[in-house]
């Protein structure tokens, strides 16, 4: 089982070093939203990050659920949460980690419409080949399926759950490490995800 073709690792400080770049195109850009939405999961992370940057204090999130695996997803991304609030007027800023084939954004972007939004314009740290959405602001393109850093416990854990045997683990985790992923974590999520108990207490 050959689960993906590359992976790519950011690490925290690149993931940064972007996130302020981009906070430099949105202020050159003179747009000032009114409040940053986050697309949970993957939006948390940068969108609190440009609020800082952007000096921004408010912040929503909504749901949006598409993958379920590595490189597998649903027919259909749903919108398992939304926002209680109406947005009357409002700029906003819609945030995720990356516009894969771009329908999730596609649907948040609607359902903020429907909550009043005057403007929306999207910011995400990567953007994939052929998405339909294309958002206002990215760092970088990649057809690459891209690991962060807050969901290195879930990418290993899906990993474990798709290998045939522990030849095909091995060698997906000895892809993973060769694209930079730490290779002492992989060890000790990999121990952690099989529940062996861990010997360096924290």
């Amino acid at each position: 089982m050959a689960l993906i073709i590359e992976y790519e690792i950011p690490t925290w400080s690149q993931i940064y070093g972007m996130l302020m770049c981009q906070s430099e195109k949105i202020q050159a850009d003179c747009y000032k939203p009114d409040v940053i939405v986050g697309v949970s999961r993957g939006g948390l992370v940068p969108s609190r990050i440009l609020s800082d940057l952007l000096e921004t204090p408010d912040i929503a999130t909504i749901t949006v659920e598409y993958y379920c695996g590595i490189g597998q997803k649903n027919k259909e991304p749903v919108l398992k949460q939304g926002l209680h609030t109406g947005l009357p007027d409002n700029k906003v800023l819609l945030v995720d980690d990356v516009s894969d084939c771009g329908k999730s954004l596609q649907l948040a972007k609607l359902h903020l419409y429907k909550q009043g939004a005057k403007e929306i314009k999207i910011a995400t740290i990567y953007c994939k080949p052929g998405t339909i959405t294309t958002p206002d602001y990215y760092e970088k393109q990649t057809s690459h399926w891209i690991v962060f850093p807050w969901e290195a416990k879930e990418t290993i854990t899906k990993i474990m759950q798709t290998a045939r045997d522990k030849q095909n683990l091995d060698c997906e985790i000895a892809k993973l490490v060769n694209a930079g992923f730490p290779n002492h974590l992989a060890e000790k999520l990999i121990n952690k995800t099989a529940g062996v108990p861990n010997a360096v207490s924290c």
